[in-house]
């Protein structure tokens, strides 16, 4: 009972908090005119040799209206396309990136970084963990 109790709790938490973990906010200091990079929240797992998609997206404050560049970078031992976009201000505020283990990664826990500069102000970072299990 205690753990059907647990599972329910934890479902709820996920579904009203998502799945995402936003950044620091970037851009400007002022209400609204900033944003955050939302990256997933629970580890990421990948086989050795799989490839996975995975999205990050960009929370825009309702008055920041700039082009933002973002950078990504991988441990070694995991590859990730692409390692640059810049999302345009008219643009979907959604990436797509493939993230893929070597053939011989070594299992345990890697750490994927997305860094997004503006045109203007301040830039921010957000990390998440991807897990390389075995095959």
């Amino acid at each position: 009972m205690k753990n059907a109790i647990a599972i329910a709790l934890t479902l709820v938490l996920v579904a009203v908090y998502g799945c995402q973990s936003s950044s620091p906010k970037g851009g400007s200091v002022v209400k609204g005119e900033g944003f955050r990079i939302a990256v997933p929240t629970m580890d990421t797992k990948l086989k050795q040799g799989e490839v996975q998609s995975v999205t990050v997206s960009l929370e825009r404050g309702d008055y920041f209206k700039q082009d933002v560049k973002l950078q990504i970078e991988a441990s070694k031992g995991l590859s990730v396309e692409p390692t640059s976009v810049v999302i345009k201000a008219s643009e979907k505020p959604d990436v797509q990136l493939r993230i893929s283990a070597a053939e011989n990664a070594a299992f345990g826990e890697y750490s994927v970084s997305v860094k997004g500069t503006p045109k203007t102000g301040e830039s921010t970072s957000a990390a998440f963990t991807v897990k390389v299990v075995s095959p």
